[in-house]
């Protein structure tokens, strides 16, 4: 049967790879293996070419009728128009390239993560060479600071400890060891024999044997998967590609509709009612919707830089908003990745870290302080997150390590050994003897303790002492706290012999030290609104499945019924297949040891649920499902660059929180799409309605002209201003909308349509009550009159239907309702515009329209106030029935 290569002896290994520990490969072996392997580089998949992205961006359907809307007002004389449309096109497409090219860094990252050189043994010496020159087969020699070069199987280990949590999860360094692992196949966190490319080595030496090389190892593995991920419609472009299609056949249906019934009447030539149906497809498209659709994402960007999220791709706003899973990595993200004390064993009290700590016979300060290998450079801690948390604790409690370092100077040491667990070390005592300290596994250290100290006596151990210390021990690691222990002796002289037998024997138990990396403070408050709002928070980490469970139920994520059935490992994960998983994934909070391929698993099982899924994470490992996921949040400080280039999001801060800050944004720049949509496309169905009607009844029409410059006036700045509205007070009570909610759904639809209608029903009435009591005499004033009060009141009307749109149901009569001063400026900007090319003598005869008198304007003025007061009495009894 085939074995892997941690489940090989050291023998079997060096034969498998065909190498020799003691010479290494030779140069021929060498050249011969780099033709068959190729070079130790990740590879990339084929990129397209600037201009590529830059036409692709043209085959959305939005973009397609802006360019129709564009050659439509060339045909009808409007250059000015067809060029600022054409304008709006270019841009967005300018934009989308940017984006795309921007995406594309995650694996540019990932290479770019590779360490430069490696030690290597080739023909008998020591050679540093790049490490994209290594092949499988080579020895590799390592020691603290190195970045390992591939992936590796240890032959030889002097205490190597390594950093592994941009790839595992594992927020401490890992042991590592040399001796075959048992298990088909066990989680990347307990591969202990084997070092991954591109984690570091932060403490003592080791020896291993090149066993994969570029895209065979495991980042080569998480390259893949980035490069394969699918590319996911965010629900705002589903939304707008829905919307386009809708609006393309209903203009092409009304066009072709007024176009037939006029030819049929034979009142107009086929030049007019071609131009008739231009006008009624101009009416009909909103020009201006991508545009306000990306200067709302954009300024929606704005706000959430100043609160530190910081957004990679423009629909990831609105996305966030509809987000109703937030799949969070643990280790850096919902803790703060270094380890801190938090529970103290002494004096069999058990006490938090924050109280008084009593002395015993050898004060336990001083073996957390002796037993340390942590150094001080310029007030910065450096060393073993274990052990600098250690001295953190010395440091809080005002306690000097540099003094008791230098009084009590080392002379020996037992170095830490992962079969054993346990560290010692032999310090100098003033009197002449030695102080024997010893830290590690509370298990191991009991089996060679005979005494332990209380109330500064120091007592024979026992059977109610050895079962007090282990269920504190057990109480504190079902907590997910990790508990070292500690003991000491003292000796007359050093030990001839320094090894575990003759040293760590008869020793005095001091007591326990708990540790654990803990959640951050704001984290569980932020988990609880994102419930409020109807969003489940999941956890995701490689840790171990206790460890996990523990942290979760801290912050509230699960309850304390639910640790068993609610949290899953990785290993079981494996024994379910992606349609199982599809099935029971919403009875899992909480996935320990997951290796990356989970991660995806998990984000796609969700997905197959219709949910909106957005993956936050700080690692290599969580690439790929940062770019699986309908939002990859990462972590800007602690995150990797691969992470970030894979991401739609990044937070500044770090910080869990800022999540819940962008999620309340995301809902409230949808809410002003949504407005903003509410507020075009029901202008635009008055439009069309009144110049349907105009058609059919045989009255001069309002020509393409006008409707371009009520578009233009009324479209542009308003809607705009929509976008900068405040979020309602209630955005964050609210449950998600989900992946089949659209821009048209919580009542917006039925609103365009009446809105629509009265829009177009006001303006009619005023066109009719223009010609049955005109105020000139001669037939060609009173049409001109007609004309240019139905043109005043179309535009004027959607002026006051833009306070209307301020809220989908609730009142404009709030204190809110003038708070936004673009939006007031913009109304005054709009009106002026609107209203020059009725009084400015030269631009009425440019617009085909006449002066009006006061009586006109009043009449124009009262009929589109009007429509405030109606929508407001239909919003109020709206109101009025949900409740």
């Amino acid at each position: 049967m085939h074995k892997e290569q941690w489940q090989l002896t050291v023998e079997e290994v060096l034969k498998q790879e065909q190498s020799n520990k003691e010479r290494g490969l030779s140069a021929s072996e060498v050249q011969k293996r780099t033709e068959q392997y190729g070079k130790n580089v990740l590879a990339t998949k084929k990129k397209t070419t600037l201009l590529q992205k830059f036409i692709e961006q043209f085959k959305d359907l939005m973009i397609i009728v802006l360019m129709i809307a564009a050659l439509i007002s060339v045909f009808v004389g409007e250059g000015v128009d067809a060029m600022i449309i054409m304008l709006v096109v270019i841009l967005n497409a300018v934009f989308g390239v940017f984006q795309e090219a921007k995406a594309e860094e995650a694996i540019d990252a990932l290479k770019s993560l590779a360490a430069p050189q490696a030690h290597v043994r080739r023909d008998g010496r020591v050679q540093t060479i790049k490490s994209e020159d290594l092949v499988p087969g080579d020895i590799v020699l390592l020691e603290a600071g190195d970045i390992v070069p591939a992936d590796l199987r240890l032959i030889e280990s002097a205490s190597i400890k390594m950093e592994e949590a941009a790839l595992t999860g594992e927020s401490v360094p890992v042991n590592k060891a040399v001796a075959p692992i048992e298990g088909e196949n066990p989680a990347l966190g307990d591969r202990k024999n084997m070092a991954f490319m591109n984690s570091n080595v932060t403490f003592g030496r080791g020896l291993g044997v090149v066993t994969g090389t570029g895209m065979q190892t495991e980042v080569g593995r998480i390259a893949d998967l980035i490069n394969n991920a699918e590319e996911t419609i965010t629900p705002l472009q589903r939304n707008l590609i829905k919307l386009s299609k809708t609006l393309t056949w209903l203009i092409l249906g009304i066009a072709v509709v007024v176009f037939i019934v006029g030819m049929l009447r034979g009142q107009e030539t086929l030049i007019d009612m071609l131009l008739t149906a231009i006008s009624l497809a101009v009416a009909a498209i909103p020009e201006g919707l991508p545009a306000i659709v990306t200067i709302t994402l954009a300024l929606g960007t704005q706000r959430m830089a100043k609160r530190h999220a910081i957004i990679r791709k423009l629909p990831a706003v609105e996305t966030l908003g509809s987000t109703e899973i937030i799949a969070s990595d643990k280790t850096g993200t919902l803790t703060q990745n270094k380890m801190t004390v938090e529970k103290v064993f002494v004096d069999n009290q058990l006490l938090n870290a924050e109280e008084v700590i009593p002395d015993t016979k050898q004060k336990l300060y001083d073996l957390m302080i002796l037993n340390n290998d942590t150094k001080k450079i310029e007030g910065e801690l450096i060393g073993d997150p274990t052990e600098t948390a250690l001295i953190a604790f010395n440091d809080s409690k005002n306690y000097q390590a540099d003094e008791v370092i230098k009084s009590y100077p080392r002379v020996a040491e037992v170095p830490f050994d992962s079969e054993r667990k346990l560290m010692s070390t032999i310090n100098a005592l003033e009197d002449g003897r030695y102080l024997l300290t010893v830290k590690g596994a509370p298990d191991e250290l009991l089996k060679r303790t005979t005494q332990y100290v209380e109330k500064n006596q120091i007592l024979p151990m026992n059977d109610a002492e050895i079962k007090l210390i282990r269920a504190t021990n057990h109480k504190l690691a079902t907590q997910a706290i990790r508990v070292l222990g500690f003991a000491y002796q003292i000796l007359d002289e050093i030990p001839t012999a320094l090894d575990s037998e003759t040293v760590e024997k008869d020793l005095i138990f001091a007591g326990l030290i708990g540790m654990i990396d803990p959640e951050r403070t704001e984290v569980a408050q932020a988990v609880k609104e994102a419930q409020q709002a109807g969003i489940r928070t999941l956890m995701i980490t490689g840790d171990h499945r206790d460890t996990a469970g523990a942290i979760a139920k801290r912050l509230g994520m699960i309850d304390e019924d639910e640790v068993d059935t609610a949290v899953i490992t990785g290993a079981e994960l494996d024994q379910q297949t992606d349609e199982e998983l599809a099935r029971n994934v919403d009875k899992y909070a909480v996935y320990a040891r997951v290796a990356p391929e989970h991660k995806v698993r998990i984000v796609n099982a969700w997905q197959k649920k219709g949910k909106i899924v957005a993956m936050t994470g700080d690692g290599v490992n969580d690439a790929p499902s940062l770019k699986q996921a309908d939002i990859g949040v990462a972590m800007g400080i602690t995150g990797t660059e691969v992470s970030k280039g894979a991401s739609d999001m990044v937070l500044a801060d770090d910080n869990f929180a800022t999540i819940v800050v962008a999620v309340e944004e995301g809902r409230k720049v949808f809410a002003n799409i949504q407005k903003a949509i509410q507020y075009l496309l029901s202008a635009n169905l008055g439009e069309v309605l009144t110049l349907f009607v105009m058609t059919m009844m045989g009255w001069q029409i309002l020509a393409p002209v006008h409707i371009l410059w009520i578009n233009l006036v009324t479209d542009t700045f308003p809607a705009i201003a929509l976008g900068l509205e405040p979020a309602e007070k209630d955005a964050m009570k609210q449950k998600p909308r989900g992946k089949n909610a659209s821009f048209l759904s919580g009542g917006v639809a039925s609103n365009v349509i009446y809105q629509g209608i009265l829009e177009g029903a006001i303006t009619l009435f005023v066109y009719a009550m223009a010609l049955r009591f005109p105020d000139h005499a001669t037939a060609t004033q009173i049409h001109a009159d007609a004309l240019t009060m139905a043109f005043a009141t179309l535009g004027l009307i959607q002026l006051f239907h833009a306070f209307n749109s301020k809220s989908v149901h609730g009142s404009i009569f709030s204190a809110t309702t003038l708070k936004n001063k673009f939006f007031n400026w913009s109304i005054v900007i709009s009106f002026v515009l609107l209203a020059a090319t009725i009084v400015v003598p030269g631009l009425n005869d440019l617009f085909h329209v006449s002066n009006l008198n006061l009586h006109q304007w009043m009449i124009v003025i009262f009929a589109s106030l009007s429509m405030i007061v109606i929508v407001e009495v239909v919003k109020l009894i709206q109101r009025t029935l949900k409740k």
